[in-house]
């Protein structure tokens, strides 16, 4: 098993995924996270429409959104022209469409439960607007946390959508969970396995070490 750990294609896949996974939860967190404030915070025609449609959107199977990314990305699709379709940039398009409905999603229901007793605070100490938003953030940053590590874990175990707009082409958009899937199918059931633990064990590193990180950050304001 080691072997396989150590072998060079297998190396490439775990590198290939942890981009894939970190590029696009960065992109879906800087996009869903101020979407989702900014949902909370205003108030305009239709903006039930718009959460009913972000909740669904939330729930959608990730082969609706591939299938839908391979149409627009495909030779005769909209945006074929940018030749993007079996890339490692495909993959990370689709995994942002995936995760910003997500992390919007969770971070408006937080702000909608914790925003107007943060705000009503603000006001009573005489902060300004700015001040105001930004101890909405600082409070609800446990919250934004879990939005994002909740997304990161939902990039990490995807198949569906990147097979589709990937192709699992190999040493090209292969990836492990796509390895996974390639390994059952051809009965290597040993191998499937010890790549899911691989996969598991690059999960919970990288949550400790956020998670190790912002605690730290935390302490730190606390001494100041």
């Amino acid at each position: 098993m080691l072997e396989t750990l150590l072998d060079g294609e297998i190396i490439g896949i775990i590198t290939l995924t942890l981009r894939m996974t970190l590029l696009s939860t960065f992109i879906a967190s800087a996009i869903g996270i101020p979407a989702g404030l900014m949902l909370e915070r205003v108030d305009f025609a239709g903006k039930n429409l718009v959460v009913s449609v972000n909740r669904t959107l939330m729930a959608s199977p990730p082969v609706v959104i591939g299938l839908v990314v391979y149409l627009l990305l495909m030779r005769r699709g909209p945006l074929g022209f940018m030749g993007l379709l079996f890339t490692f940039e495909a993959m990370v398009i689709a995994q942002v469409l995936l995760l910003i409905p997500i992390i919007c999603g969770m971070v408006y229901t937080a702000a909608g439960r914790n925003a107007g007793r943060i705000r009503s605070f603000a006001v009573t100490m005489g902060a300004n607007r700015l001040q105001t938003q930004f101890l909405l953030v600082r409070e609800l940053s446990n919250e934004i946390y879990f939005a994002v590590i909740t997304g990161f874990g939902r990039a990490m175990s995807e198949v569906g959508a990147i097979m589709i707009v990937g192709g699992n082409i190999r040493f090209h958009t292969r990836t492990m969970t796509t390895t996974i899937s390639l390994l059952r199918n051809q009965g290597e059931i040993d191998q499937a396995i010890f790549l899911g633990a691989v996969l598991m064990l690059i999960a919970l590193f990288v949550t400790l070490t956020t998670d190790f990180l912002r605690r730290r950050e935390q302490r730190t304001d606390e001494n100041f």
